[in-house]
């Protein structure tokens, strides 16, 4: 090593006096390839949006910012309820920080068989991992979001003829209770986009033949659903399992008789269980 590369200054680990803590510093929209949890494969590769953060104490000039990518690469690319704490672990100690930040948007893949002739094909669905370390323990959001078709319960009723429908979406964002080893429970992507396609009109598919698109069709009309009745459904059904202690879920119908989208929202958290009589009524997370 050269003296000068030997006596270079470490200008981010210099002293700030300004007295400003910073909430989340590092870097953001970079592309990198990594593999998550498939249900039926058991994993599966694909390539993510990630943005990793840490917090900053006032009394520091900077972050390391390469350091970020060191531990990433460390980790090779796998996010998953089991690797993200030691993702996060590591960044706190490299980077000196009370809490760690990820978050990881990707494409997942599921193969998609029509209702009739049984065509397959490739449906993806936008996925995002949100994540935090702190002295207190991991907070683990995972969001999915579900293309869908709805059908107009009001136009069907008050039409002659037909009912207009439309393609929407069903973003689901989830928090789970923790294993036995302190990592949040696993929730496959796929019951997500199960559960989302039931709840509405009729699902979304990748390739429809002729009596797939009949089916489907007429599978609207029998199912007709406002955006109200899709968020109250789905989150009946989130309600029910006992893994989960919070839910976001927006529902969006994509007007196609409007220059305007439709929308609802719904939030829940698991009731505390404070009174052992309600044993049998309120679930602990």
């Amino acid at each position: 090593m050269s003296h000068r590369a030997a006596t270079l200054a470490d200008v981010q680990n210099q002293s700030d006096t300004r007295g400003i803590d910073i909430d989340r510093v590092g870097v953001q929209d970079l592309r990198y390839p990594i593999v998550v949890m498939d249900r039926q494969r058991g994993t599966q590769a694909t390539v993510a949006q990630l943005s990793l953060s840490v917090a900053l104490p006032h009394h520091f000039k900077g972050t390391h910012m390469s350091r970020f990518l060191e531990v990433l690469n460390d980790h090779r690319g796998e996010v998953t309820v089991r690797s993200i704490p030691n993702l996060l672990g590591d960044l706190r100690r490299r980077l000196d920080a009370n809490a760690a930040h990820i978050d990881v948007a990707f494409p997942y893949f599921m193969e998609s068989a029509a209702p009739v002739t049984g065509a397959k094909g490739l449906m993806d669905y936008d996925c995002r991992v949100s994540a935090e370390l702190t002295a207190s323990g991991v907070d683990f959001v995972l969001g999915v979001r579900v293309p869908v078709t709805s059908l107009c319960p009001c136009s069907k009723e008050i039409s002659d003829r037909g009912a207009h429908n439309q393609r929407g979406y069903i973003d689901v964002n989830l928090r789970t209770g923790r294993s036995g080893e302190g990592v949040p429970t696993v929730v496959w992507i796929e019951e997500v986009v199960e559960l989302a396609n039931a709840c509405a009109s009729s699902p979304v598919y990748p390739v429809l033949k002729r009596p797939d698109e009949r089916h489907v069709t007429m599978q609207a009309f029998d199912n007709p659903r406002f955006v109200e009745d899709i968020v109250r459904d789905v989150a009946l059904r989130l309600r029910e399992d006992d893994r989960i202690t919070w839910f976001r879920v927006k529902v969006v119908n994509q007007e196609s008789i409007h220059n305007h989208n439709a929308v609802a929202e719904v939030e829940w958290t698991r009731p505390t269980l404070l009174d052992p009589d309600l044993a049998d009524e309120v679930l602990l997370p």
